[in-house]
């Protein structure tokens, strides 16, 4: 079952954010030389908001969102992006959307648009970042942006959408595979917080 699931989310990517750690090897008492120092920039350099799918079969699209996300700007992300995600993913007409418990997600003209369309939506409990793999992929996204040092935010999309694309199929698929382990830990852990 968990093999037709279209995983989703949408995640903050900051320019020179707390995933941006640098280390620098250098040698005693030449700590603060400029070579060896990171200039500060105001404010953490900008940042920018995405919205993103996988399955098992690897990554859909992903989605700068431009301006404040609401629920007729997720329904447009969804019409842009989710039917042809699961086209080319290979999901089939009866794949499963799993989307959280947002209120944008659930506002009513969304949930009328999934039922137009004969998508099948997960049913999701509140407050469970732990039980949606996509939070594993966001990690290992900004961890492989942040090595790309994207000078702005037109670098951070670019480089966003290029790190999503290489996130292997055989990673997706480990994720997914390792599902049901998953969900064991979180209900032995009674929603708490786990490994995963």
């Amino acid at each position: 079952m968990w093999k037709k699931v279209l995983w989703s989310d949408e995640t903050k990517i900051e320019l020179f954010g707390n995933n941006a750690k640098r280390y620098v090897w250098r040698k005693s008492n030449t700590a603060h030389h400029p070579e060896h120092t990171i200039p500060t920039v105001k404010h953490g350099g900008g940042s920018i908001m995405v919205w993103a799918c996988f399955s098992s079969a690897g990554t859909g699209k992903m989605v700068k969102i431009d301006g404040k996300m609401d629920g007729a700007k997720y329904r447009t992300i969804l019409e842009e992006n989710l039917m042809e995600s699961a086209k080319d993913l290979r999901l089939g007409r009866r794949f499963v959307f799993q989307q959280d418990n947002d209120p944008k997600h659930k506002a009513k003209f969304t949930m009328e648009w999934f039922k137009n369309k004969h998508i099948q939506v997960l049913e999701w409990p509140s407050q469970s970042p732990d039980l949606n793999p996509i939070e594993n992929l966001w990690k290992e996204l900004k961890t492989a942006v942040h090595k790309c040092s994207p000078s702005n935010l037109t670098e951070l999309e670019l480089f966003c959408k290029e790190e999503w694309e290489k996130m292997s199929v055989s990673r997706c698929a480990k994720l997914i595979e390792t599902y049901p382990k998953r969900l064991t830990a979180v209900i032995a852990a009674k929603g708490g917080a786990t490994k995963y």
